[in-house]
């Protein structure tokens, strides 16, 4: 009686199915009814694929019946399909039953229904996706105005060097003509280094792979270096080699947003002496990186609230309150890592610490 009471507790909380050793189905509680849209008498006789997903690999029901076969327990999310065509998701374990001779005579699948949650974190990942481009678009403008400044002297001296050499050649001046050419060019090229710089910067690149964090590091002031010296702003550097797993990309938006931020605030805050340091190391089997800056500080009821999204303490039209976010998502699901603030107790700057593992190394070597 008891046992009785175990089973049907069971059965009334938790979504069960029996098959056969072929997988067609012997038993099918009321639950498992309710959440696919069939009834039991058109469940029972049928294969268990009756509710399968369409979208789902096979690579996975095989990897189940190669599970089961082998007399161990199966254990995943499942995406199924309900009679009516809406998607419907469980968590799944699947154990073979045996006979006293250690054969398997059916298999028992005990499920519980986590579709609502299934969807909500499917949502907040396309929010996500939505926040990181939104943010990226914001470093293409800041990007976009950066080339712009840096074409900008450039087109000056290209214009004035093809004045020079129609000049020379009116005047039958070959050594001027090679002069000015030879200088054209070399503008030219400069002009193309800046592009190659950001078409790298905003490749979209997919796929994680092994990259020296000091070159990362290095290219990406080296985006910013008009900007930088524009706002007379001194960047000091004590960088390791050190080599990371990840989207080199990725790396180069969250120091380039930091850079940024630290110069507005230099701004904001009327700094004249502009200072950024940024250190690497090892602690552990951590990659570190460190930017400090001396731009003020910010206010201490702020602090908790930097990494929300669209909170800023900026001017609307001179930022997203995207930035530290998605510096915070690429650190977290783009390197497994952390990305913390640490305030200067004169309140004269703050600093990032960004803490990469480096499990991986071994794989770059």
């Amino acid at each position: 009686m008891l046992l009785q009471q175990y089973i049907d507790a069971i059965e009334k909380s938790n979504i069960i199915s029996r098959t056969d050793t072929a997988g067609i189905i012997t038993f099918v509680n009321d639950e498992f009814c309710k959440i696919s849209g069939y009834t039991k008498d058109e469940l029972i006789g049928s294969n268990h694929n009756i509710v399968r997903h369409p979208s789902v690999p096979m690579l996975e029901f095989k990897k189940l019946w190669e599970t089961i076969k082998n007399k161990e327990t199966y254990k995943s999310t499942v995406k199924n399909l309900n009679k009516n065509g809406t998607t419907f998701y469980v968590n799944t374990t699947v154990t073979p039953i045996l006979d006293e001779d250690d054969n398997i005579v059916e298999y028992i699948a005990i499920r519980f229904d986590v579709t609502k949650e299934v969807l909500l974190k499917e949502e907040l990942e396309e929010k996500q996706k939505v926040m990181f481009w939104q943010s990226r678009l914001a470093s293409l403008g800041h990007m976009l105005a950066n080339i712009a400044h840096q074409w900008r002297q450039p087109l000056t001296e290209l214009s004035l060097a093809t004045y020079n050499i129609k000049k020379a050649s009116l005047n039958s001046n070959e050594d001027d003509i090679k002069k000015y050419y030879i200088e054209s060019k070399d503008i030219i090229q400069h002009m193309s280094n800046t592009i190659n710089d950001f078409t790298n910067f905003f490749k979209p690149e997919k796929e994680k792979k092994c990259f020296n964090l000091k070159d990362s590091i290095t290219e990406s002031i080296t985006i910013l270096r008009r900007i930088i010296r524009k706002e007379n702003i001194t960047i000091e550097t004590n960088l390791l080699n050190i080599t990371i797993l990840g989207i080199p990309n990725e790396l180069s938006q969250v120091l380039i947003n930091l850079i940024q931020n630290s110069k507005d605030a230099f701004n904001q805050n009327s700094i004249n002496e502009k200072t950024i340091k940024i250190t690497t190391k090892k602690d552990g089997n951590f990659a570190m990186i460190i930017i400090e800056d001396n731009a003020g500080g910010i206010k201490d009821e702020n602090i908790d609230k930097l990494f929300e999204p669209y909170f800023t303490t900026k001017h609307e039209s001179a930022g997203t309150g995207l930035g530290l976010f998605m510096s915070k998502m690429i650190c977290e699901q783009g390197f497994n890592g952390t990305i913390n603030i640490q305030q200067d107790t004169n309140k004269k700057g703050i600093t990032f610490v960004i803490k990469i593992p480096m499990e991986c190394e071994h794989e770059c070597k």
